[in-house]
């Protein structure tokens, strides 16, 4: 899908909206998260002003409380949904359906153990951002070199498009996903209104609940598309 293909108008008629649902599944807001400037009650407005059905609110080692998220959806007249950006001895791992907090770094073996139990769904977020400024492009790192890194041992899913990483960076993600036959998502990363819906997941059923949402992406009834043109 070429990026920019789903961006609406504010009143556009939204015929397919019952054969789909544009969802942006990594999403940060203030002040849960210190990193973000992005308003709660902004970033929805702005998510319909580009067509997004809903967003999942991914903040860093902290969860949304339910009735809070309730009230921003419908506040916002937009789907809600919850997970948590985990901090991991293997980098930064984006868990849904997940409802236990975990406010320090923990071991991904742990983390992993503990959310396969409850139903949960790991995904490594970003996983090759950077690769390049610390030299080991230089290297000429290949995909099965980097599908060694622990990390990918004990995820459901590599996140193979993000906002804020280029397109190197996301290429290399998504080459290590196919080598290990894992899920391959996409995701803003927005940390600014402006980089709401750059990448997106577009699904071809309703997703109703947190569960529904892990359910369609574990299934792979889905593809990956933009709201808005991503970084070059």
């Amino acid at each position: 899908m070429a990026p920019g293909t789903l961006r609406k108008s504010r009143n556009a008629p939204r015929p397919d909206r019952v054969m789909r649902m544009i969802i942006d599944l990594h999403v940060h807001t203030k002040p849960r998260s210190p990193c973000s400037q992005i308003d709660p009650l902004e970033m929805v407005a702005e998510a319909r002003r580009i067509g997004l059905d809903g967003i999942c609110l991914t903040e860093h080692n902290t969860l949304w409380n339910p009735s809070e998220a309730e009230e921003l959806s419908r506040k916002g007249g937009i789907s809600i949904f919850t997970a948590n950006e985990i901090t991991t001895d293997q980098g930064d791992i984006l868990v849904y359906n997940y409802h236990t907090p975990v406010p320090d770094v923990v071991p991904i073996v742990e983390l992993h153990r503990e959310v396969a139990a409850a139903g949960g769904f790991m995904i490594a977020a970003h996983p090759l951002r950077g690769f390049k400024v610390f030299g080991v492009g230089q290297l000429k790192m290949t995909a099965p070199q980097a599908a060694r890194r622990k990390v990918f041992q004990h995820v459901d899913a590599v996140e193979v498009r993000n906002g804020r990483l280029n397109d190197e960076e996301n290429d290399m993600a998504s080459h290590v996903a196919q080598q290990l036959k894992l899920v391959g998502v996409a995701g803003s990363d927005a940390h600014r209104i402006d980089e709401i819906g750059r990448w997106v997941m577009v699904f071809s059923k309703t997703v109703s609940s947190d569960t529904d949402l892990v359910e369609e992406i574990r299934a792979g009834r889905f593809t990956i598309g933009s709201a808005r043109q991503p970084p070059a």
